[in-house]
């Protein structure tokens, strides 16, 4: 009977034999990378493909490791109708799957490429995607004798192994233990050289042990405690894993040039580190290839909070449409307005399916307002979000339209081992310029894993007696935090040491040509890393009614101040908030945007020291020329 493909499996991969089969150095390889795989991968013994099981599958990308079991009759319909990759692991083309053994069983050298076997696997890999060699030898001997496969896709993977692996060799390693023997493979096939490896050791008087139907946490212990580890294959042996272990289970070694990798650069290093390194990077580096193989985007939910963003003049449909150009799904949680905003964002989503609006009242009248309206808040919306990457922006911030692609491409070679990208932000301060007195960056896209959450940290949390939490400063509330720990989440930025000492150095010297270099410098990188246009303070005039009404209360909720509408409390100007007129906000705004580049206002604005600013040279995002033009009018 037939195996049928579940529909809700992204990629089948195909092997002779899996680990639950049989523990060898290919199954061992194919297991480590199904177990790392991103996506959903079903297990596919070769000798049950069939025309009816292909057909079931014909959407799903595949992947044939060893295949020797299955009918190759099915291999035009496979080139015809597929997208596969092949990881080979021994010489296919080879009816004996080794040239050498072609010798040895018939006395003449291996003329397989040439007869119907050998060019039906050539024309099997010429179909791929992708093809992936265990050893640079491997490839250069295909590469030889099948010059066509050059223009598909050839990369040397070599052995790959899982996370257990690394951490066992690891606590092995940190065991100090006396070294004794070497460890000769026991081994019934042609290739493995078992006589050749045993009579070496006794030629030259060493102390052997022969390894047999070990398992596999007993073989790592025995190379673990062994002085050496001989293996003399009597054919090209790929990327045998049994020397690599050895190597980092720190044994030494006797090998012939059969073992084909133990010249390549990685392997041969002095530096354990290099070999350690380059075989880790392995699994991401595999996955990230299929996925370009498989022209695979993953899904992207961005998330947003609003609260009467009509009343305080947000560009938050702007924003939500610039999303709109990247995003395969919005969601917007807002905390109870007013004033239209829900009305606005509700048509919004009547006209876009992708747009999902959601209302979570805040008790503004709570002590803890800040951080139930702005933290907590952006958390229920994350969790909201059912994309595998997630991209937060707030309701003044603007995706440019040259960015969504990048976006997309982003997504796609997502970095197996990061969970948070920071990306850059233009800061506006004024119509004209663009503020450097703060982070030129903020943590933006990041993978959608439960562990993540929007907080305050542990670091800096504090509670009042009622046991209500609050901020220390040093967080807004917002920080991307571990749910289980509370500790920040690392992240990975595009900005480098020397730019950030560019920066720092150029906010006391503006006068210095450093200042020039860190102007290009950001240019350069608003134009070929995507980032967001940050509109906050593009009405200083706008942003200050928003302290008035608002901002000021936020601060002392989140850091549990006491607030009072007192002259002292104004970070603008010396007087209440009550007392403020529209006529000292203009005045206060203009001085503000052509006398500074930039305040950060947790403290009183000094009109003496006129913090620089950059120009960007990008134009606006188009969705927002025609909210400038109203903001521009207005006084």
């Amino acid at each position: 009977m037939s195996i049928q493909i579940p529909k809700d499996f992204d990629i089948v991969f195909v092997s002779d034999l899996f680990v639950n089969d049989y523990v060898g150095g290919a199954e061992l390889t194919s297991d480590a990378l199904i177990t790392s795989s991103p996506f959903r991968v079903f297990k596919l013994h070769a000798s049950r493909v069939d025309i009816d099981c292909l057909r079931s599958g014909h959407e799903k990308f595949w992947i044939f490791g060893n295949f020797s079991s299955m009918n190759i009759d099915v291999i035009p319909t496979i080139i015809a109708n597929m997208k596969y990759a092949v990881l080979e692991y021994d010489y296919k083309f080879c009816r004996y799957r080794s040239p050498e053994k072609h010798r040895d069983n018939t006395g003449s050298d291996c003329d397989c490429r040439d007869n119907d076997h050998g060019k039906l696997i050539s024309a099997f890999y010429y179909g791929a995607k992708s093809l992936w060699w265990m050893s640079e030898g491997q490839q250069e001997i295909y590469l030889s004798r099948f010059p066509f496969l050059k223009n598909v896709n050839n990369t040397v993977l070599s052995s790959v192994f899982d996370e257990k692996f690394f951490t066992k060799v690891k606590a092995l390693n940190s065991v100090e233990k006396e070294r004794k023997g070497w460890i000769v493979l026991g081994s019934n096939s042609w290739i493995k050289g078992f006589d050749q490896a045993e009579q070496w050791c006794k030629d030259t008087g060493r102390e052997y042990e022969v390894v047999w139907d070990l398992s596999y946490d007993e073989l790592l212990a025995k190379l673990s405690c062994a002085e050496g580890f001989v293996y003399l294959p009597r054919g090209f042996d790929t990327c045998p894993r049994m020397v690599i272990e050895a190597k980092l289970l720190g044994c030494k070694l006797h090998l012939n040039d059969f073992v084909q990798h133990k010249d390549e650069e990685w392997f041969a290093s002095d530096d354990i580190l290099d070999t350690e390194s380059y075989l880790y990077a392995a699994r991401e580096r595999f996955w990230n290839a299929i996925k370009a193989d498989m022209n695979y985007t993953p899904r992207i939910s961005g998330y947003t909070t609003t609260h009467n963003c009509a009343t305080h003049g947000y560009p938050f449909e702007e924003s939500i449409q610039s999303m709109a150009g990247f995003c395969d799904e919005i969601v917007v949680v807002d905390a109870g307005s007013t004033d239209g905003t829900i009305e606005r964002l509700r048509d919004l989503s009547a006209r876009d399916s992708r747009i999902k609006v959601h209302i979570l009242p805040v008790d503004w009248n709570s002590k803890t307002f800040a951080y139930e309206s702005d933290g907590k808040l952006k958390a229920r919306a994350r969790s909201l979000c059912s994309g595998e990457i997630c991209w937060q922006q707030d309701v003044d911030e603007i995706v440019h339209e040259n960015d969504y692609e990048k976006i997309r491409h982003l997504a796609r070679s997502f970095p197996a081992s990061v969970d948070i990208i920071a990306l850059p932000v233009v800061e506006y301060w004024g119509p004209n310029k663009v503020r450097m007195d703060i982070n030129p960056w903020k943590w933006r896209m990041s993978r959608n894993s439960s562990h993540i959450t929007h907080g305050i940290p542990g670091s800096h949390r504090k509670f009042d007696d009622d046991g209500e939490v609050y901020a220390m400063p040093g967080t807004d509330g917002c920080d991307y935090i571990n749910a289980g720990t509370l500790e920040p989440i690392p992240f990975v930025t595009f900005v480098t040491v020397e730019s950030e000492q560019a920066r720092i150095f150029s906010l006391q010297n503006p006068d210095h040509p450093v200042m020039q270099q860190y102007e290009a410098w950001f240019n350069q990188v608003v134009e070929s890393v995507p980032g967001v246009h940050h509109y906050s303070w593009f009405n200083i005039a706008r942003k200050i009614r928003n302290y008035r009404d608002h901002w000021s209360r936020f601060w002392s909720s989140l850091y549990n101040k006491k607030y009072e509408d007192t002259p002292e409390n104004n970070v603008f100007m010396d007087k209440s908030w009550k007392d403020v007129t529209e006529d000292d906000i203009a005045s206060v705004a203009s001085a503000i945007s052509s006398g500074t580049g930039g305040w950060i206002f947790h403290s009183r604005i000094d009109m003496s020291h006129r913090t620089p600013h950059i120009v960007v040279k990008r134009d606006h995002p188009a969705v927002m020329f025609d909210w400038i033009k109203r903001n521009n009018e207005q006084k």
